[in-house]
């Protein structure tokens, strides 16, 4: 799943933002000697968090259909998981990089989800869509200076870029066949109730 979405994600930036230019996409950990090694003008995606999205959690089963409508198997329903991306922009100059980074929260801000043609086929057969969001208020527990420092680097302007994404690992029970032989069913006026038997009396001694 997680490929999937890093393929689906330079797919969109690369159409979207970086068509014409010479400039990189790579996945690395943008740390001090990355940069110091780093000889292109480049855009970094780095994955930096990976947890449940229990917002999004859900219960109890769901059906599966064949194509004529008829339930033929049982799972639970998908988990979902939010990929958190530190977005930041590499070039000799920090004009060009701010206007890099303003492309890239543009390209995001049109896109809710990511485009389903660009999805792969695990994605693709949840049938769900991937929402993003970007640049949004740090969750409590982390601040991107923490990011940037457990880096090594220093601080630097950067994009929080966080997906939803299903992943579909539950096992699948297989249902049994419809009932479609062996049932009748009569419709009319039902019948009068019986009438109950009366209890046939007891004579006491000594009388006829």
């Amino acid at each position: 799943m997680i490929h999937e979405i890093d393929e689906a994600l330079r797919a969109l930036i690369r159409a979207e933002v970086l068509a014409g230019t010479e400039v990189d996409l790579v996945l690395d950990a943008p740390t001090r000697d990355w940069a110091a090694r780093r000889n292109a003008p480049t855009v970094n995606l780095y994955l930096y968090d990976i947890r449940e999205d229990l917002r999004r959690a859900s219960r109890g089963r769901q059906n599966v259909y064949d194509d004529e409508g008829t339930v033929v198997a049982r799972t639970l329903p998908p988990r979902w998981f939010k990929l958190s991306y530190l977005v930041s922009a590499w070039t000799q100059r920090p004009e060009d990089e701010h206007r890099l980074l303003s492309a890239l929260l543009t390209c995001f801000l049109r896109h809710p989800a990511l485009p389903a043609d660009g999805l792969g086929p695990e994605l693709a057969a949840t049938g769900l869509p991937i929402p993003l969001g970007i640049a949004l208020p740090p969750p409590e527990d982390r601040a991107f200076a923490d990011v940037w420092s457990a880096l090594g680097g220093e601080l630097k302007p950067s994009l929080d870029l966080v997906l939803s994404a299903p992943v579909a690992a539950a096992p699948v029970y297989g249902a049994g066949k419809p009932v479609d032989e062996g049932l009748r069913i009569r419709t009319g006026e039902l019948p009068p109730p019986a009438r109950p038997t009366p209890e046939p009396r007891l004579r006491r001694p000594g009388r006829r």
